[in-house]
């Protein structure tokens, strides 16, 4: 499941665009990491995106 648990980041969908032109479906998946993080007081694990991770929006369980 490539969906972060914080801000609801999921997989984009468009076209892979070759020379000739041709286009083919393909997918953008965002770069999820399953982290352990206090929530409430209380230890858990979430997958959560690298960009949520960066930007400190959850404290990271020690």
């Amino acid at each position: 499941m490539a969906k972060c648990d914080v801000c609801d980041k999921g997989k984009h969908f468009g076209s892979k665009v070759s020379h000739s032109n041709r286009k083919t479906n393909r997918a953008w998946k965002p770069n999820i990491r399953k982290v352990k993080v206090v929530d409430k007081g209380t230890s858990k694990t979430i997958n959560i995106c690298a960009k949520c991770l960066r930007s400190n929006k959850v404290t990271r369980a020690v």
